[in-house]
């Protein structure tokens, strides 16, 4: 039911798991407690709900029968655009406490049925396999690793654990609305999916999750410097797009698909006003969009070692001299 090795490594880092009294994370919880996984616990009360103090309470009176530290983070988020806003907050408030006490790994319980929601609304958006598999088990953030135990299990057999074991969990009202989108991909979709097919979407997962290792593989920046990078452009352009926008990931700017179709259009382009990229024939230069006056012997280099336009000012903010500029 659950990634045995990923528990082993567990067992020497110190972790903080994202607990919020559903049937995921209560699952989790003593599922790491019965392995002898240690962990402290976080969590947010957003106050949308008759149950979020209640779930705050059950939070507090587990961690403190078993000994492990309880952060609370209570908040008031404006309802539109509610679920972004939410995530948001949540993983500032996690990753704050990763910095503030020295957290190695942020445990999610994540499982296969919020994995295939996920790939059915990247779907229907236009994805390649990258952006289908959104979640793997480990993911090497700057900080800390995020580690989601339960990836490939379906949510049933979470129910089943919790309800043989006599575990207390709370049911998230806020989930059986339609008024959010993945709500009404869970219900209309991904729920007959899992009652008809759990194994089989779980093993398609793991042969998808290789493909897409493989395909990150080819990734790795010709250059980088600060926050320019160089990239070798792949030959297709979903290839192009993908490393473009897992660059700009990493950088805190998430694409839109308007954006990553007029990249792709139109080859030079400020995204948000923020980034400048441009694709060549052999390369993809990504650097923060800047204005500058430059000195003419700087510009008349830059054009003669045929670096992009755009990316000149950034380099100009960050005092490239010749040696520099040459080696790229």
């Amino acid at each position: 039911m659950v990634d045995e090795t990923l528990l082993n490594r567990l067992k020497s880092g110190k972790n903080l798991l994202a607990f919020s009294g559903g049937v995921d994370s209560s699952a989790l919880y003593h599922i790491l407690k019965d392995k002898g996984v240690e962990f402290d616990i976080a969590i947010v009360n957003y106050q949308t709900r008759i149950e979020s103090d209640e779930e705050e309470g059950y939070a507090k009176s587990l961690s403190a029968r078993d000994k492990k530290r309880c952060f609370v983070h209570r908040c008031k988020l404006p309802m539109e655009d509610f679920e972004h806003k939410a995530r948001k907050e949540r993983y500032g408030f996690f990753e704050n406490l990763i910095r503030k006490h020295g957290y190695k790994n942020l445990i999610t319980a994540h499982q296969l049925d919020d994995m295939l929601e996920w790939g059915l609304m990247q779907l229907c958006k236009g994805c390649g396999t990258v952006e289908f598999i959104g979640m793997q088990p480990l993911e090497e953030k700057d900080e800390y690793t995020l580690a989601r135990p339960l990836l490939f299990t379906p949510k049933s057999k979470l129910l089943e654990y919790l309800k043989s074991h006599d575990i207390k969990y709370f049911i998230d009202s806020s989930n059986l609305s339609y008024r959010h989108r993945r709500n009404r991909f869970r219900k209309e979709a991904a729920d007959f999916l899992m009652q008809e097919c759990a194994e089989g979407i779980a093993r398609s997962f793991r042969y998808m999750l290789k493909d897409k290792e493989e395909l990150l593989k080819s990734g790795k920046p010709l250059f980088e410097i600060k926050k320019l990078t160089i990239l070798k452009k792949p030959q297709s352009e979903s290839g192009a797009i993908r490393l473009i926008d897992k660059t700009l990931k990493k950088m805190g700017y998430l694409l839109s698909a308007a954006q990553k179709d007029e990249i792709l259009k139109q080859r030079s382009v400020v995204v948000g006003g923020e980034w400048s990229v441009e694709i060549e024939d052999e390369k993809i230069w990504i650097a923060p969009y800047l204005k500058a006056k430059m000195e003419k012997e700087f510009k008349e280099l830059c054009r003669s070692l045929k670096i992009p336009p755009k990316i000149r000012p950034y380099l100009y903010s960050i005092g490239a001299d010749v040696e520099l500029l040459s080696r790229l």
